[in-house]
Parts: structure tokens; sequence; C-alpha cells
């Protein structure tokens, strides 16, 4: 750890948060005379320290012990690189639109892969008051279900998280140039092929 970079990070990002010293020692534990000599470089924080003062600064631990921000590249704002991560101990469904370092419950998590959907996951689709609704025969118990459907639009995007022992159903708004993708517990994450755009009431598998 290089100490006056980590201290210099430090000092930015409690100033971005409008903290003072005193403030941000309170939060962690210590007296503020501790967090002047941080961001002075004469000296790092306890390791014990650093998860809560990583919380509070709003970044990971790796960050501060690197002692620089590392922004990600600019994606145009494009919802095609949109990516879905799911926490295997609390269940949170987290949704990027670029590439992103994401933990949960102390966990990093990488993007789900995704691959086509199968007859086993196929879902049927109709148009209903300009939503779409779906239906599928996929098992809804305990461990084995479809734990999300979502729409992927040009613009924006939709999701619903289904719980085991629910009913076979979901309801997503039609999305401009929409992907839809469900998630199962065992076979991961699929992509169907686009539903037919008709505001017409039609039902369709994909």
């Amino acid at each position: 750890m290089d100490t006056r970079r980590t201290g210099g990070l430090i000092r930015s990002l409690r100033e971005e948060r409008g903290l003072t010293q005193l403030q941000l020692a309170q939060l962690v534990g210590v007296g503020d005379k501790a967090v002047s000599k941080w961001e002075r470089g004469g000296g790092c924080p306890d390791v014990s320290l650093l998860p809560a003062l990583a919380a509070e600064l709003g970044c990971p631990v790796e960050t501060l012990l690197a002692g620089e921000l590392s922004p990600d590249e600019a994606q145009g704002g494009t919802m095609k690189r949109t990516a879905f991560r799911i926490c295997p101990a609390c269940g949170n469904i987290i949704t990027t639109t670029g590439d992103a370092d994401v933990s949960c419950c102390g966990r990093k998590l990488a993007p789900l892969p995704v691959q086509p959907a199968d007859e086993e996951h196929a879902v049927q689709v109709e148009d209903v008051e300009g939503d779409w609704y779906l239906t599928f025969g996929h098992p809804m118990e305990k461990g084995h279900h479809l734990c999300l459907a979502a729409v992927v639009g040009y613009d924006r995007l939709a999701v619903e998280k289904l719980y085991p022992e629910q009913g076979g159903e979901a309801r997503l708004p039609r999305l401009p140039g929409g992907v839809l993708y469900t998630c199962c517990t065992e076979h991961g994450l699929m992509r169907h092929a686009a539903p037919a755009a008709s505001p017409r009431r039609q039902a369709r598998t994909v």
C-alpha cells in the first residue's frame, strides 16, 4: 500500500461525500487525528478498519489499497451490453449496461453467461393491453425454478423476480426492440426469440 496515494484517495472520497475528518472518524470509530494522519500519508488505517472505512467512502477495500479509482470506459449508453448477475447468497438480481465490478454479500459477481432457450425452457407470449403476458410449464419448485423474467429494449429494461411455488406466469412491458430473457436456477440464463410485436392479443411460443 502506498500511504500517500491511499491518503489522497481517502481525502478525495471523504470530501466527495461531504464529510469532515471528525465525521468520518466517528463513523469508523477512531479519532479525527487518525484520519488527518491517513490523509497526509503519515500512516495507513488498521486492517480491521478497512471494511468499515471502504463502506463509508463508497468504494471496495481493493480500491483503498490501490490508492486510485479506475473509471469504466464510457459505453455510449447502449443496452446491447446489458448483463445479469444473481447473488448466490441472497438471490439479489443486479443488472448493468457495461463492464463493472459488482459485489453482493461479500462475493464478486460475474455476469451470467447467456444461451439460447431450448424447448424445455420455452415460454408462451401473449400481447395483453400493451404488455407481454408470459406463461410457462417450467417447474416452479424450491430447488428448480425460473428465478427471473426480463425484457431489454432499446433504451430501458424491466425485470420481474420469480419465486418457487408461484404460478407459471409473468407480465412485462412490451418494449420497442425488446429481447426476452428468463433464468433457470439449474440451467442458467436463457435468451428467447423475439416475440411478435403486433398489438393484437395473440400467443406465441419463444
